[in-house]
């Protein structure tokens, strides 16, 4: 079971990110949207945090939880927002899901894609079935302790670990460095996002931390 303080520091986290912000949307490739959806998407999504905090230090169950994102969804109307920012709204209800441990995904694909569509998709992963994680590869970030996983979907021998990785944790944005080893030929990223690579045949692991202080001195001014 997830500790309660380590979850409340993961949503007070959030609250405090600029989640809509110009370089949240130039992370993902995107033009920003106008400052007034912005600054509602930037207010709903805190008073759900706020609301999720409240509940946690009442002790609630998963259900109530999940009634709590579910309220915050059915006010955010799939209509009013292009496709760029439907995507990254669910962005955002997915990790306050997994900050509190609820099981969101079909809410999130129905809004996203509508009922049908979500039955379909929900029909075609059934038939195809999913992929297989082998190992999982896990450290906590530094800053807010979120555990950062890396999901080995297939592993092959005589696979050099070429790279150090720099990554971002989902939750409070701070970069850490990673190195999953050896005979991974297959992998999927869980909690960060990857935000540069480093070979090792050209930076030790001293020289690795060195660029990783780096990138969060200059990203974070």
């Amino acid at each position: 079971m997830i500790n309660k303080q380590t979850t409340l520091n993961k949503l007070n986290a959030f609250i405090i990110q600029d989640k809509f912000s110009n370089s949240a949307w130039e992370e993902r490739g995107l033009n920003p949207s106008n400052m007034e959806i912005c600054n509602r998407l930037q207010s709903l999504f805190n008073d759900c945090a706020d609301n999720l905090i409240e509940a946690t230090n009442s002790d609630c169950k998963p259900r109530q939880l999940k009634s709590i994102l579910e309220k915050l969804l059915d006010k955010v109307h799939r209509s009013d927002y292009d496709t760029e920012e439907r995507e990254f709204i669910c962005e955002y209800f997915d990790r306050l899901s997994k900050i509190v441990s609820v099981d969101f995904k079909d809410n999130l694909n129905g809004w996203l894609y509508g009922k049908v569509l979500n039955t379909l998709f929900k029909l075609t992963s059934f038939f195809k079935g999913q992929d297989k994680i082998v190992e999982t590869l896990s450290q906590d970030c530094t800053q807010c302790g979120s555990k950062l996983e890396t999901f080995i979907l297939k592993k092959e021998e005589g696979i050099p670990d070429y790279s150090w990785q720099i990554i971002q944790c989902n939750n409070c944005n701070e970069f850490n460095l990673l190195s999953t080893g050896p005979n991974i030929k297959e992998r999927r990223y869980g909690n960060y996002k990857a935000i540069e690579q480093l070979p090792k045949t050209i930076y030790s692991e001293e020289q690795a931390n060195v660029r990783l202080e780096q990138i969060k001195f200059f990203r974070k001014k």
